[in-house]
């Protein structure tokens, strides 16, 4: 049923009604945590450099990625996907689901790279404990919650948009 729906964009791989881009963030969001939770292991264990560089590749990636997200989204949207078969608009509970997870996601593109831009700026390089050590613990803590329920509520938009049945 849901090949003969002809949706915009390229096609996922996941089985959903997403797109190609949409099902890369999905697994990519996963990636980012874990990466994300052991980069922190290593600052705990005193491997500041390992910490610090991990920290700056996944800030670009990030940036990279909700960049070609968005794109995709401009060009070929996503509620076509959403709404299925029926056409249409997506459903109130997608756009409640999306409206929560845009608060995560937004705070997190702008605390995300703050956090990070403010460490290689304060800490000396090679990277040590320091005066910003304290405030940069505070704020990465709040970065870190704040990707992990971005990735939380955008599964969430994920399954309620695209898996659920219209």
């Amino acid at each position: 049923m849901l090949a003969q729906i002809d949706f915009p964009g390229p096609e996922g791989f996941l089985g959903a009604r997403a797109s190609l881009m949409l099902d890369v963030v999905v697994l990519a969001m996963a990636v980012v945590l874990v990466v994300m939770a052991w980069s922190i292991v290593q600052a705990r264990r005193g491997r500041f450099t390992v910490h610090k560089w991990t920290q700056t590749a996944l800030t670009a990636a990030l940036l990279v990625t909700v960049l070609a997200f968005e794109i995709e989204m401009r060009l070929f949207g996503w509620e076509d996907r959403a709404a299925g078969e029926l056409g249409g608009s997506a459903s109130p509970l997608v756009w409640r689901v999306l409206y929560l997870h845009l608060v995560f996601a937004v705070s997190s593109f702008v605390l995300w790279p703050a956090v990070a831009f403010l460490a290689l700026r304060r800490f000396p390089n090679p990277p040590a404990p320091g005066e910003h050590s304290r405030s940069h613990r505070f704020w990465a803590r709040l970065a870190a919650i704040d990707m992990t329920l971005t990735a939380l509520t955008g599964w969430a938009f994920y399954y309620v948009a695209f898996v659920r049945p219209v």
